[in-house]
């Protein structure tokens, strides 16, 4: 399988169509970001680096994650075959070690000391901090004081990887403003750490490495489902919030007849302030250094609402 789409996107600049690249950057981050690129697109192409990471998703994480067949969801939705990823099984409870134990890696062979990260519901977050266990780093998770009191369990798993886990005070304390808080902290000493971004957003390198790192999830869910029934799947349907998950199968199938579907969340209402279906009702402006499509708020302000 040559996955033409997956290798010929983004373009030099780091864009996908309209959408992607980097834009107003602080100088110091801009050349950064920049060596990142140069250090991943060097790196990433070696024998040892392919190996070890290879070896770390076998002996670590557990891979391959299996395709399992819902018989029972299966007949109770009238009879559509119904196969799932079950990315579940997977260390740490999630899709998110994926690119997170890459990134680490890449960490690693930059000679960085630190990871930075964000996260919301806290998966990133303890997959970044088990990332940095792994690989003797220290680790700061960012997180809003709101997902905090939601998510206590995953902050305490954090903690006891060794992370340190700031707490965020600003604005509505969630998800956005701990990229920010991340963000800033990270511009404080870019050279002896690695922003690990837990989504497919921020300024290019960053969604084509989540997207790289997760596309395994695609990969081996199309080895798996071809070698269970013959054939490849009719859909694929994948949730879409910041898109690590979906991005990850999605590409797997992108040559083939496959229809695929993202399904983002509708919330309370389709009013403004009411959901968080970015993609099907967003405008596209600039947020985080990135081209995206973007909703309002309560406030009228244009966020990346996830």
């Amino acid at each position: 399988m040559e996955y033409k789409h997956y290798r010929n996107i983004p373009d030099q600049t780091g864009h996908y169509g309209p959408y992607g690249g980097f834009y107003n950057l602080p100088k110091e981050l801009e050349e950064q970001f920049k060596d990142i690129t140069h250090a991943y697109l060097t790196i990433s192409k070696s024998h040892k680096f392919i190996t070890e990471l290879r070896s770390i998703r076998k002996h670590f994480q557990g891979r391959p994650t299996p395709v399992y067949f819902a018989e029972r969801l299966s007949n109770m939705v009238g009879g559509a075959r119904i196969y799932l990823k079950r990315e579940d099984l997977n260390h740490t409870g999630a899709h998110k070690l994926n690119h997170c134990m890459g990134e680490a890696l890449l960490a690693s062979y930059m000679g960085k000391k630190k990871l930075i990260a964000e996260t919301g519901a806290g998966q990133h977050g303890v997959a970044t901090a088990t990332a940095a266990a792994y690989f003797g780093l220290e680790c700061e998770i960012h997180m809003g004081e709101i997902d905090i009191e939601k998510q206590m369990p995953n902050v305490i798993r954090m903690k006891l990887l060794g992370a340190n886990v700031i707490p965020v005070k600003t604005g509505l304390r969630t998800l956005k403003e701990a990229v920010d808080s991340a963000f800033v902290s990270y511009l404080k000493d870019p050279k002896n750490s690695l922003y690990c971004i837990g989504s497919v957003v921020g300024p290019h390198p960053y969604p084509m490495l989540v997207r790289d790192f997760q596309h395994v999830v695609g990969v081996e869910a199309r080895e798996q489902f071809y070698e269970m029934t013959g054939e490849l799947p009719d859909n694929l349907v994948a949730c879409v919030g910041g898109g690590s998950n979906s991005i990850g199968i999605f590409t797997g199938f992108l040559d083939d007849d496959t229809e695929i579907y993202g399904v983002e969340p509708s919330g309370k209402s389709l009013e403004i302030g009411g959901h968080s279906a970015t993609l099907t009702y967003g405008t596209p402006g600039i947020i985080h250094g990135f081209k995206c499509y973007l909703l309002q708020d309560e406030k009228g302000e244009l966020q990346f609402i996830l």
